[in-house]
């Protein structure tokens, strides 16, 4: 499990790593396929503004923190894949400065293009909160929102790559 502001990686095979409830916070997979490693964020807000000591739950700190993690257990940067979950608007109208989910989603965008890492998939906005989990032997990523069913969302069922299944 994964909490508010952590970060977790993993070799083993069997393991699932999962944050729940995710609502204008952002749950970023990365994935190594041929390393076999896995790790998952939960970014809560988009910049450290004063130094905090837990560098997952901003997206500034937490992407590279993650990709470190990932490289120590031998992840390569360029084999790197990235998912991004939540960052629903759970508070007021749409479009206003308090949408801390967009924001939250924007940053850690701009992270991961800085960093080189590209985005394969997403589920992301909205107004409805979603829980990720990551099965980190196949490099498997679901997604099930509040109230719905579980979807594969990376790698994406042929119906979903627009190939007859």
């Amino acid at each position: 499990m994964v909490r508010m502001g952590e970060l977790a990686t993993s070799t083993d095979p069997g393991a699932v790593l999962a944050a729940i409830g995710l609502g204008s916070c952002v749950g970023l997979a990365l994935i190594d396929r041929g390393a076999g490693v896995a790790g998952l964020a939960h970014i809560m807000l988009p910049a450290d503004t004063g130094g905090s000591v837990q560098p997952g739950k901003f997206a500034d700190t937490g992407v590279p923190a993650l990709i470190e993690r990932m490289a120590a257990r031998g992840a390569l940067r360029v084999r790197l894949e990235a998912v991004l979950v939540g960052g629903a608007q759970m508070l007021g109208a749409a479009g206003n400065r308090l949408d801390v989910g967009a924001r939250n989603e924007a940053a850690t965008r701009s992270a991961l293009t800085r960093a080189g890492v590209r985005i394969v998939a997403a589920e992301t906005g909205g107004t409805t909160g979603r829980t990720v989990r990551v099965r980190v032997g196949p490099g498997e990523v679901s997604v099930k929102e509040a109230g719905g069913a579980v979807t594969a969302l990376w790698p994406a069922a042929p119906a979903q790559m627009g190939v007859a299944a």
